[in-house]
């Protein structure tokens, strides 16, 4: 996050509601809450997801950096290293604020970010036919990653979805997207 939290967040000055920022540690608990909420949009498609703790909870405290979009924050991603490159564990926002662009906008600021920290890209693992996922990241540049491509992490998160049951909900695709 170093090429994020160099520049001062001065409230003072911005007057985006939306503004995109390295999360603070008072942004922690506010998080959960709006995973919990674009999950259960995944309902009108027929995906219910196990009870458990998020991935934003299952990231915090690792190798991970969290961006939030605003103060509170309406939506994140969830960013680490991976063989490399920089994946997205996780990008939510509360399904209250879908389809304002705020998703979009994190995902900006996720692909600016890899970029200046000299990542060759950004991986993702998603829903192939949900159309907030695979579709909607291809919108924006995301391609299918072949399998003879996945690195070995890659190919380690693939197969801890498989052993989570993940995959029983739908199909998933590893996509990305470079940065250069």
């Amino acid at each position: 996050m170093e090429a994020l939290t160099e520049r001062a967040y001065d409230r003072s000055v911005s007057t985006d509601p939306y503004e995109i920022r390295p999360a603070s540690p008072a942004d922690l608990d506010l998080l959960p809450p709006i995973e919990n909420s674009a999950d259960r949009m995944f309902g009108a498609v027929g995906i219910e997801f196990p009870p458990g703790p998020t991935v934003v909870e299952q990231m915090i405290g690792r190798d991970a950096e969290i961006l939030v979009a605003g103060d509170p924050p309406a939506g994140y991603a969830v960013l680490s290293p991976l063989d490399g490159a920089t994946h997205l564990d996780q990008i939510s926002v509360h399904a209250d604020l879908t389809g304002q662009g705020i998703g979009t906008r994190i995902l900006q600021a996720v692909l600016a970010h890899a970029a200046a920290a000299g990542s060759p890209g950004v991986s993702l693992l998603t829903f192939r036919d949900v159309p907030w996922n695979a579709p909607w990241y291809a919108r924006h540049g995301f391609t299918e990653l072949p399998d003879h491509h996945w690195t070995p992490g890659l190919r380690n998160h693939w197969n801890a979805e498989i052993t989570a049951g993940l995959h029983t909900l739908g199909p998933r695709l590893i996509m990305w997207h470079p940065t250069t």
